[in-house]
């Protein structure tokens, strides 16, 4: 059974979450930073792993259909940090984007209910592509 109870390990995680996603953003407007980005990463992925837990994240990377979302993200990471960043976040955006591309319709309808930002979720053209896309998962 799913808990959706906030503890303090899920706000810590969120926020960790929030701070990668922050550090990982800087790291890109100051011209691919590796710091920035290696920062951004780490706390990403221990914010994700606080905030689903240890169990929960190991097995969703390790999803057989995962793989190669989890593998380019892995890699991605290894190129950052050695030096390579442009490359790195290339291949980290991919392994992203196959990794949480099934919570793309979740997080549409979320956008959706923000009060500013709804609005804007809810016109005709930005709508039709959402619905378009909804339920689909990337091919890999």
């Amino acid at each position: 059974m799913v808990s959706f109870e906030m503890n303090d390990r899920k706000k810590i995680g969120l926020g960790l979450t929030g701070f990668g996603i922050f550090f990982s953003f800087l790291g890109i407007i100051f011209f691919f930073d590796k710091g920035l980005l290696a920062m951004g990463n780490i706390l990403f992925i221990s914010g994700v792993s606080l905030t689903i837990g240890l169990k929960s994240t190991m097995q969703f990377f390790m999803k057989p259909q995962n793989f190669k979302g989890t593998i380019s993200f892995g890699v991605g990471f290894f190129f950052v940090v050695i030096g390579w960043p442009i490359i790195g976040m290339v291949l980290e955006t991919y392994g992203f984007v196959v990794l949480f591309s099934g919570f793309w319709p979740t997080l549409a309808v979320f956008l959706q209910r923000i009060p500013i930002l709804g609005w804007l979720f809810q016109q005709p053209y930005i709508r039709s592509l959402l619905d378009r896309y909804r339920g689909r998962r990337v091919p890999v």
